[in-house]
Order: structure tokens, then sequence, then C-alpha cells
């Protein structure tokens, strides 16, 4: 099983354009905030907050930002208003650290003695099967065998996406059609993933069933028939997050955290979307990994997320 990385060489380029909307946004206001001001006051911090908020970083993870920066101002005494750009970089790549957000380099997958299982969570219209094919994709360049499980039976159209995108990525899909058993569909996916020694397996589920109740026994019903095949599956719960719905997004997370296990988030769509902020809310808030973030609709799009690179172009 390879885990070697995958680095395009616009990765970096890609990323910038993907935040160029963010960072145009955030900027002309932040630049508003500091015309006419020497000194980083209360005014400024006021503003600032504001900024941050509109930005969709999010309230509570505003005021632990602008507390931060209060501390700082007060202890290493700085005053001048041109510094603020330097110290808000400082604490946002502090509180991306410390909730182990972007501790990814590559598109490897930790050693298993089984296929590694990756069951895909999200509401419909979030880019969900654009993201299975992404990483479908870059998982099968960095030299894994990958195959697709089409347990998001409740569409028709879910279905038939991703049996499209699994052809034009070269891998083999598992499907039983329209309002087939989600957990049967994901059984016979990991037993043929186990049978043919791949290496990857990715489920796609429903994005929304009838009620919360409905969806949360779905979720149940499919990892534990999992478990019959795989016992230790699914290794990763990833949760598709829309980075232009802004708070939105935050909302869903709450939703899907209360239905399942997520251990891993992917926000797609942030080349389109000035509200790039929610990244760092996201991080703050749930304390689970920002693993991919979708930064244009090609294949090679979806980047490994990682907290260093993203600050850099962010402040760039």
């Amino acid at each position: 099983m390879s885990i070697l990385g995958i680095f395009s060489g616009d990765k970096k380029e890609g990323l910038e354009k993907g935040l160029a909307k963010t960072k145009e946004t955030f900027f002309s206001k932040l630049t508003k905030v500091l015309i006419g001001k020497s000194k980083i006051d209360d005014d400024v911090l006021d503003n600032l907050e504001e900024v941050l908020i509109s930005s969709d970083v999010g309230i509570s993870t505003t005021l632990k930002i602008i507390e931060r920066i209060e501390k700082r101002v007060a202890f290493e005494k700085y005053t001048n208003a041109g510094e603020l750009n330097k110290i808000l970089k400082e604490e946002i790549a502090n509180l991306l650290a410390e909730n182990n957000t972007g501790e990814y380099s590559d598109f490897g997958i930790p050693e298993t003695d089984n296929p590694y299982v990756i069951m895909v969570v999200g509401v419909n219209g979030v880019g969900k099967t654009t993201t299975i094919a992404k990483l479908a994709h870059q998982f099968k360049k960095a030299g894994n065998s990958v195959i697709l499980g089409a347990a998001d039976t409740f569409r028709a159209a879910a279905v038939s996406q991703l049996e499209i995108w699994a052809k034009r990525v070269g891998v083999p899909i598992i499907s039983q059609g329209m309002g087939a058993d989600p957990a049967s569909v994901a059984f016979d996916t990991l037993t043929s993933a186990k049978s043919k020694n791949n290496d990857i397996v990715i489920i796609d589920t429903a994005g929304r069933l009838h009620n919360k109740t409905n969806l949360m026994n779905e979720l149940s019903k499919i990892k534990n028939v999992m478990k019959k095949v795989i016992p230790d599956a699914p290794h990763e719960i990833l949760l598709i997050l829309d980075a232009s719905t802004g708070q939105n997004a935050i909302e869903q997370a709450k939703q899907f955290m209360q239905a399942t296990d997520v251990n891993a988030i992917a926000l797609t769509k942030l080349d389109g979307t000035a509200k790039g902020g929610v990244v760092i809310g996201i991080s703050d808030q749930f304390k689970i990994p920002v693993k991919y973030i979708g930064v244009g609709e090609r294949l090679e799009d979806l980047q490994v997320f990682n907290k260093y690179e993203f600050v850099e172009a962010f402040f760039n």
C-alpha cells in the first residue's frame, strides 16, 4: 500500500487562487479598520471583531482571537496599528495548531491489514460526489487501488453520478441502484475490496433522509454492517461541508456530529466564496481536523489541508 504524497507543482498557486475572494474581502475590510489609526486601541479591536465575524470565523472563535490579541498588546506593549496584521496571522496559526488541524502533508493513509475504509457523509449539494471522485483520483495517483460504494441509494442521481465519476477516474464501483439497502451496498463493497486486496474503500451515504433519526439509524446500520467484514471499519468518517454556506456549514457539522462519529472534515468550494474564514471557526469549534479543501473544479483541485500553507497563502 503506497503512502507516497502527491504534491502538484501548482498546489501553492491553486491555494492562493482558491482563497482570493476571501482575502480580497477580508483585507479590504481590515484596511478600512486601520485607516487613520496609529495604535491598536479598543476601537480598532471592536472593528476587527466585526471583520472576523463577517468573514464567517464565528462569534466564539472571533472572541477568542480578540482576547488573545488584547493580552498580547497589553503584555508585549504592541501599540503600532501596522503590527496588527502580524499578530493576527500568528494567533490564527496558533489556533489551528492547538486544534490539531492540518497535520497532513499528503494523500497517504495509515498502514492497515485490511482495506482502509472511508465513509463519506454530508448533505446534498455540498459537493459530496465530486469530492469522492477527487479523493479517488488522488489516492489512485498516489499508487493505491481504490473502490467506491454507491450507498446513497436515497436519490437516483447520486448513484448515477457516482457511476459516471468512477468511470471517468478509472476505479471500480459497487452499485445496486436507487432504493437498494445502503448497508447491503456497503457490505458488498467491503467484501469485494477485501477479496481483491484493494487499498482504499470510499463509501458514499445519503445526504438527507426524512428526518434526523432516520439518518442516524441509517448511518449506524451501515457502520455495523461494515464491521462484519472489517471489524475496525470505518477507519475514517469524512464530513463534506460547503465553505460558501458559511455559518450554515457549522450548523451542518453539529447535526452530523450528533448522528455519527465524524473524525475528519473536507471543505469544498473555497474558490467560489469570500467565506473562507469558516475554516478557522470549524477547526476551533469542533476540534476535528480539516483534512481536505476544495479550491477548484478540476480533479487536482482537492488539496490536503496544511495549516501552515493556509495561513501563509491567506496573509501573503
